[in-house]
C-alpha cells in the first residue's frame, strides 16, 4: 500500500512529470496572502457570533431565529460554492481573488446597518455569497505555488487563519463594542478586507512555471460532477464541515446560555477551542508530508491522517456531557484540532487529481456539500437547542466525521492524476472514477 498509490504524473518533490517544481522563496509570501485572507473571512464572519447574545436581546431572537440568519448565510455559500470555483477557475487567480474578498467586505460593514432579524439575515446573505470563493482561491495558489509534498502544510497554513480568525474575534469584536458600539464591529472588520485587495493587487502574479505550461481548458461543472472523485468529496463534507460551523456559530452562544458566561468571559475563553485548532492545521499538514517523505505515498499518508483526525473530533460525545466549563472547553478544543488536522489534508486532495486551472471548479463544487449540510445543520441546531438543549447536536458533532472519513477511505478512489483530464489516453480511468487500472488502492 505504502507506494501503489504514488502519483504517477508527479513526485511528492515536484510539478507533473516528476521534475522538480521551479520553487520559489516568494511562494511562502503567496500563501502569506491567502493566510491574511482567510484571517480577515472568518473575522467578519465571526464578528456575529460574537455579539449574538447581545443582538439576541436587542432584536428578540430566539435560538431557532438566529439558526435559520445563519442558514441564510449557509444557502448563499452553498449555491456561491458551486459559481466562484468554476468562475475563479476562468478569471484566473489574481482577479478572481480581489473580487471575492471586495464583496464580502462590503457585505461585512453592511452589517452596521441592521435594524432586526430580517435585515440582518439579508446582509448575512451577502456575506456568504462573497465568502465562498475565499477557499477556491486560496486552493488555487496552493496549486499554482506548491509541489505535492508541501501542499498539505501550504493548505495547513492558509487554512490556520480560519483559527486565528476565531481566536481574534472575540477579544477584538468585545473591545470595539464596548468603546464604540456593535455597529463600529462589522464596520472596522469590514474595512481590513479592502487594505489586503490593495495589497494583493499590487504583489500578485501567477509564477512562471505556471505561465510556460500548456492547459487545456477547464473542464465544465457537470463533467466533473461525474468523477467518483468529486461526488465522494461533496458527499463527505456534507458530514464534516457543520461541525466546525456548530463550533464557529454556536460555541459563545453555548457559553453564555449553559455555563452562564459574560460577554467578558466569552471574550477571555471563547477563542481557546481555536489555538487548538490553529494547531491542527499545521500538525496535520506536517505530519502528512512527514509521512510522505518517509516512503508513504501522497494518498495513504493523506488518507492516515484524515482517518486519525477525525477520531479525534468524537470529543464532542463526552463534552455534551460536561458539568464544568473547563472540561467542556478542553474536549471541544480536542475536536477543533482534529477537524483542521483533517482539511489540510482535504485542502490538497484536488490538486493530487486535476490539473491546476481546475482546482477552483474541484474545491468550489465540492463546498456545495459543506454548505448544504451546514445550511440543514444549523437550522436544525436552532430547532433541536430549543426543544431539547446542545446535548444532541453534541453527540452529532463527534458522529459525522467519522461518516466523512468513512466516505473517503471507501469512495474516494486513490489520489493520483485523473488521465483524461491531464491530457493523457484516459485508458482504464475513463469514467473518471479514479481507480488504479491494476486495482491497487
Amino acid at each position: 500500500m505504502a507506494n501503489s498509490e504514488q502519483n504517477p504524473q508527479e513526485s511528492p518533490h515536484g510539478h507533473a512529470g516528476g521534475q522538480p517544481s521551479p520553487l520559489s522563496n516568494a511562494r511562502w509570501l503567496m500563501i502569506g496572502f491567502a493566510f491574511l485572507a482567510t484571517v480577515i473571512n472568518y473575522l467578519d464572519r465571526q464578528t456575529l457570533s460574537v455579539v449574538a447574545p447581545l443582538l439576541s436581546q436587542k432584536f428578540q431572537m430566539s435560538s431557532e431565529t438566529y439558526g435559520l440568519i445563519l442558514a441564510a448565510f449557509m444557502f448563499a455559500y452553498t449555491v456561491m460554492n458551486g459559481v466562484s470555483g468554476p468562475l475563479l477557475d476562468r478569471l484566473g487567480t489574481r482577479l478572481g481573488y480581489a473580487l471575492c474578498v471586495a464583496w464580502w467586505s462590503t457585505a461585512a460593514v453592511l452589517h452596521g446597518l441592521a435594524r432586526g432579524p430580517w435585515s440582518l439575515g439579508l446582509f448575512r446573505f451577502l456575506l456568504g455569497m462573497g465568502e465562498a470563493g475565499n477557499w477556491p482561491a486560496a486552493v488555487k495558489v496552493v496549486a499554482e505555488w506548491f509541489p505535492a509534498g508541501e501542499r498539505s502544510l501550504a493548505s495547513g497554513i492558509f487554512n490556520s487563519g480560519a483559527a486565528i480568525g476565531a481566536i481574534a474575534a472575540p477579544p477584538l469584536v468585545v473591545a470595539v463594542v464596548h468603546y464604540a458600539g456593535w455597529q463600529a464591529a462589522f464596520v472596522a472588520v469590514g474595512l481590513t478586507g479592502y487594505m489586503w485587495v490593495l495589497a494583493w493587487w499590487l504583489i500578485y502574479d501567477t509564477p512562471a512555471h505556471v505561465r510556460r505550461e500548456v492547459q487545456a481548458p477547464p473542464a465544465p461543472p457537470w463533467r466533473l460532477l461525474r468523477t467518483r472523485f468529486l461526488a465522494s468529496l461533496t458527499l463527505s463534507k456534507i458530514f464534516l464541515d457543520p461541525v466546525w460551523y456548530f463550533y464557529i456559530f454556536w460555541f459563545p452562544k453555548y457559553l453564555s446560555s449553559v455555563h452562564g458566561l459574560s460577554m467578558a468571559s466569552i471574550g477571555k475563553t471563547g477563542w481557546i477551542p481555536f489555538v487548538t485548532a490553529d494547531l491542527g492545521n499545521l500538525v496535520g499538514g506536517w505530519l502528512a508530508g512527514v509521512l510522505i517523505r518517509g516512503g508513504l505515498s501522497v494518498s495513504a499518508a493523506r488518507k492516515t491522517i484524515v482517518t486519525l483526525s477525525a477520531v479525534l473530533m468524537t470529543a464532542a460525545i463526552p463534552a455534551a456531557f460536561s458539568t464544568t466549563v473547563t472540561h467542556a472547553i478542553l474536549l471541544v478544543s480536542l475536536a477543533t484540532f482534529g477537524y483542521t488536522s483533517y482539511n489540510a489534508n482535504a485542502l490538497a486532495f484536488p490538486a493530487d487529481v486535476f490539473p491546476r486551472n481546475m482546482v477552483g471548479s474541484i474545491w468550489g463544487l465540492a463546498s456545495l456539500g459543506a454548505g448544504v449540510g451546514g445550511m440543514l445543520f444549523s437550522w436544525l441546531s436552532g430547532r433541536v437547542i430549543d426543544a431539547y438543549g446542545y446535548t444532541p447536536v453534541f453527540v452529532g458533532c463527534g458522529i459525522m466525521p467519522l461518516i466523512a472519513a468513512a466516505i473517503v477511505l471507501c469512495f474516494l478512489g486513490p489520489l493520483r492524476p485523473l488521465p483524461e483530464f491531464h491530457g493523457a489516453p484516459p485508458g482504464n480511468d475513463a469514467t473518471g472514477t479514479g481507480h488504479n487500472p491494476k486495482g491497487k488502492s
